[in-house]
């Protein structure tokens, strides 16, 4: 074995030498728990997107809310106690307790029709 061999070894072999050389000045200062909090970092960021991802399905499901619209019978879906408009007859609707009800301004009336049979004003 040359002198030559034996160096172009030793240059494949450094970056592993100096990766023990940097765990073992670690580990012979006393810096275990910048390891360790590295570890728990770098473990939180690939956990984080899928506790993310869990937890948005969750909330989605407990706030979408299916209905029809109460003025045209439209099927669409809204977020939970939030304001949304029919897309069929552009009717302001509220979300509440996973239905649609027609929104009405503050000082507004709403007044529901009753139809009276004709039979009735004549007796």
């Amino acid at each position: 074995m040359s002198f030559k061999s034996f160096q172009l070894n030793l240059l494949n072999l450094r970056p592993w030498l100096t990766l023990l050389a940097v765990i073992w000045l670690l580990a012979s200062l006393g810096l275990g728990w910048l390891v360790n909090s590295l570890l728990i970092i770098f473990g939180l960021l690939l956990l984080a997107p899928i506790v993310a991802f869990f937890g948005f399905r969750w909330w989605l499901q407990r706030n979408l809310v299916a209905d029809q619209c109460p003025v045209c019978g439209y099927e669409f879906t809204g977020l939970n106690n939030s304001q949304v408009q029919c897309p069929n007859c552009s009717e302001s609707l509220l979300v509440q307790n996973s239905h649609f009800q027609r929104f009405t301004p503050v000082g507004t009336i709403d007044v529901k029709a009753v139809e009276v049979p004709i039979q009735s004003l004549e007796d």
